[in-house]
C-alpha cells in the first residue's frame, strides 16, 4: 500500500507544480480540472503521511525488540507494536475506501425532477409529498433550492416539478440514489370505500452541468418567450418572462417560468439544457456502473421500482438493499439520512469489491 500511496503523492506534487504554471492558469478549462483533482487528492495525501509515520514507528519498535536487552523497554516496545498494528490495519481499511475512484460527478450540484406516474390525482398528490420530503431534507443540509419549472396537479401536488439544488458538500453524490420509481400504498383522499390504492411517482436526479462540461452554441438554440402560468400574482401572469429553449440538433426542450425576470429564467433554462446535454454522455457511464451496482438505476431504466411507502403499516422499504424501517411519518418529514447512508455504504462495498476484482 505504501508504494501505491507514494505514487499518488508523486502525482499530487506534479499537479501542484502544474497549477502554478502561468500557461495552465490561462487555460481555464484545464486549470479547473487540475485544481479539482488536486483538492480531491488532499485527504489521501494527509492519510499517506499519517500512515507513513505509523509504518516508520512499527519499524522502530521492531528494532527496539531486536536490540534492546532491558526488559522494561522491551515490554513498552511490545505494547506500542500491538497498538500500532491495530492502528495500521484500521488506516489501511480507511485508505482502501479513499483509493476507490470517485464517480466524476459526485461533487456537483443537482437538477432534481419529480413526476407523477400511474394513479391519477393521487399520484400527483404523492409527487407533492415527495417534493415536501426532499425540500425538508435540503433545508436540514443547508442546501439552496431554486424552482425551475412545475405543472400543478388538478387535486393538489404536482404533475411534475423541477428544482435546482446546490450546496457545498456534493449534492449529487448524496442524492443520486433517489433516481427511480417511488411507489405509495395508502387510502387516497378521494377514496370513499377506505380501500388502499397503489400509485407511483418517478424521481430523476441529474448532475448539474457547468459551462466547462458542455460546448453549447447559442446558434443551435431556438428561444421562445411566453406568459408564465400558475400562482405568482398579476405581474407574473401578464409579463412575457417565461422561457422555452429548444436545442435544434437534439430536439431537447426545456422551460423555466419561476422568475419574474426573463434574464433569470433564461439563466436557469440554460443550466437545465446544459445538464440534459451532459446527461446524454453521462448516461453511457451511468448505464455501465448500474449493471454492476444495485444501488444505482441507469438512465435508460427509470421505470425501476426502488422504494415503497406503505402508509397503513407506516413502513418504508428500499428494494435495492432490502432496507426496511417503520417510521414513515418521520421519514416523510425529511428524516431520510439513514437510508442515504445505508445506500452509500452498500455502494462503497460494491465499489471496493470491483477494485479488488
Amino acid at each position: 500500500m505504501l508504494d501505491k500511496l507514494e505514487a499518488i503523492n508523486k502525482k499530487y506534487l506534479e499537479i501542484q507544480e502544474k497549477i502554478q504554471d502561468p500557461e495552465i492558469v490561462n487555460d481555464m478549462k484545464n486549470y479547473v480540472k487540475l485544481n479539482k483533482e488536486y483538492k480531491d487528492l488532499e485527504p489521501v495525501i494527509e492519510a499517506y503521511h499519517k500512515y507513513k509515520d505509523v509504518v516508520s514507528n512499527i519499524e522502530n519498535a521492531k528494532q527496539v525488540l531486536e536490540t534492546e536487552k532491558d526488559e522494561d523497554f522491551r515490554e513498552m516496545a511490545k505494547e506500542e507494536l500491538n497498538e500500532l498494528a491495530v492502528e495500521k490495519e484500521k488506516m489501511e481499511d480507511e485508505i482502501r475506501i479513499m483509493l476507490i475512484p470517485k464517480d466524476p460527478t459526485d461533487d456537483k450540484n443537482a437538477i432534481f425532477e419529480i413526476r407523477a406516474g400511474t394513479g391519477g390525482d393521487e399520484a400527483s398528490i404523492f409527487a407533492g409529498d415527495l417534493y415536501r420530503m426532499y425540500t425538508k431534507y435540503f433545508e436540514k443540509r443547508g442546501w439552496k433550492v431554486e424552482l425551475v419549472d412545475y405543472t400543478a396537479g388538478t387535486a393538489g401536488g404536482y404533475k411534475e416539478i423541477v428544482v435546482n439544488v446546490s450546496g457545498k458538500d456534493g449534492v449529487y453524490g448524496q442524492m443520486k440514489y433517489e433516481s427511480g420509481v417511488h411507489r405509495v400504498q395508502r387510502v387516497p383522499q378521494t377514496e370513499t370505500q377506505g380501500r388502499v390504492h397503489t400509485s407511483a411517482a418517478s424521481v430523476v436526479v441529474l448532475p448539474e452541468a457547468e459551462e466547462f462540461d458542455v460546448d453549447l452554441k447559442m446558434s443551435d438554440i431556438r428561444k421562445d418567450i411566453f406568459c408564465a402560468s400558475g400562482p405568482g400574482g398579476q405581474s407574473v401572469n401578464t409579463t412575457y418572462s417565461a422561457i422555452r429553449l429548444t436545442h435544434i440538433p437534439t430536439g431537447i426542450v426545456v422551460s423555466c417560468q419561476d422568475q419574474k425576470s426573463q434574464v433569470k429564467n433564461l439563466e436557469k433554462a440554460m443550466t437545465v439544457l446544459r445538464t440534459r446535454l451532459f446527461e446524454r454522455e453521462y448516461s453511457k457511464y451511468l448505464d455501465g456502473i448500474a449493471a454492476k451496482r444495485k444501488t444505482m438505476v441507469s438512465t435508460g431504466d427509470r421505470s425501476a421500482k426502488i422504494r415503497t411507502y406503505n402508509y397503513p403499516q407506516s413502513r418504508i422499504t428500499d428494494h435495492r438493499i432490502n432496507f426496511t424501517a417503520y417510521n414513515l411519518p418521520v421519514f416523510m418529514d425529511g428524516d431520510i439520512q439513514e437510508i442515504l447512508d445505508a445506500l452509500q455504504l452498500a455502494e462503497n462495498a460494491e465499489r471496493l469489491k470491483e477494485s479488488i476484482e
